[in-house]
């Protein structure tokens, strides 16, 4: 049913909002309208805007947004033309935001917007971002079961002591958003991304979880799968990039110490005990290991020689500065 304006106080629109609500979507035309009801609600007294990034979708959750456009100066939007996944929705709408803060909700339903103040009021008290956890879940047991191992996974790989790290519904100060770049599946690793970017200041807040009200949901069990190659990716990338030695440098020194000591072993054998090498597959063994260890090695100084001069055009960031 279409909202009217008579019976929905619209608010004013500023140049320069306090407050960015950015909704990804794919195929949800029928929470839309509830949705926008309960954010003005919810954020009344906020100079906001709302940003809804449509992904994609297949049914008439574009045309339910330019009707919501039509009614609410607030509503900015914006629409791929095939689905490119939550990521890439999520970093569209960080670019296009303005607000101070900035607040990610899923469109479904099943985040609460009257959980924003809080979540603000928390980022007001020097949080840099503000995790949700849905502590108690309305979902079917297919998706709340791998979701707590990969939690528990994500947590115990991080550092980072947070429950639901792929809440929908978390909150951020302006500096963070502008400090990360998402892709793939790498909206779950938002918090690990802010923490690498120097932003240590990392809440949680148990949130109230709905029930799907409308429609099934998107994800199915290869986005956690995807999820986990990515967190490899994080972590391979974030402790080796800008010292590739220290990765393939370690597995060339071990397999040539190990190849070494397998030679060395066959040739004693060889030379002082006359037993014959021909036979023997440790010999090959040995070989392989020592050229393989060669190899490791080659790559990694390879890599240092590439790195050595992307490093010089890299200049860590600057929190403040002090008579300059």
């Amino acid at each position: 049913m279409a909202l009217k304006k008579e019976n929905n106080p619209v608010p004013e629109t500023v140049s320069n909002p306090e407050l960015s609500i950015i909704i990804p979507l794919f195929n949800e035309e029928q929470s839309l309208y509830e949705l926008t009801d309960q954010i003005v609600s919810a954020v009344d007294g906020f100079d906001f805007e709302v940003i809804f990034v449509d992904d994609g979708s297949e049914d008439s959750s574009w045309d339910v947004i330019t009707e919501l456009s039509g009614i609410y100066d607030f509503i900015k939007a914006i629409r791929f033309r095939r689905n490119h996944g939550k990521s890439d929705a999520l970093q569209a709408g960080f670019e296009a935001s303005k607000g101070t803060y900035i607040v990610t909700m899923d469109a479904d339903l099943q985040d609460d917007p009257f959980e924003i103040p809080q979540l603000i009021s928390m980022l007001k008290d020097g949080a840099d971002m503000v995790s949700g956890w849905k502590k108690v879940r309305h979902d079917p047991i297919t998706k709340t079961i791998p979701s707590r191992f990969f939690n528990t996974v994500t947590r115990f790989t991080t550092g980072i002591k947070l429950h639901d790290f792929n809440c929908g519904l978390k909150a951020y100060r302006r500096e963070v958003t502008d400090s990360i770049f998402l892709y793939g599946e790498m909206h779950r690793y938002v918090p690990l991304l802010a923490k690498w970017k120097g932003f240590s200041n990392i809440s949680e807040k148990v949130l109230k979880h709905h029930p799907r009200k409308y429609g099934k949901t998107k994800f199915g069990l290869s986005r956690f799968l995807n999820g986990f190659l990515d967190l490899i990716t994080l972590l391979f990338v974030n402790r080796y990039m800008r010292r590739p030695m220290h990765f393939f440098g370690l597995f060339g020194v071990l397999f040539l110490i190990a190849g070494s000591v397998i030679s060395g072993w066959l040739a004693y054998l060889k030379i002082f005990l006359g037993e014959p090498l021909a036979n023997r597959p440790l010999l090959f063994l040995g070989i392989l290991l020592i050229v393989v260890g060669v190899q490791f090695f080659s790559i990694g100084f390879l890599g240092e020689m590439i790195n050595k001069g992307q490093v010089e055009h890299q200049k860590p960031g600057i929190s403040s500065r002090i008579g300059l």
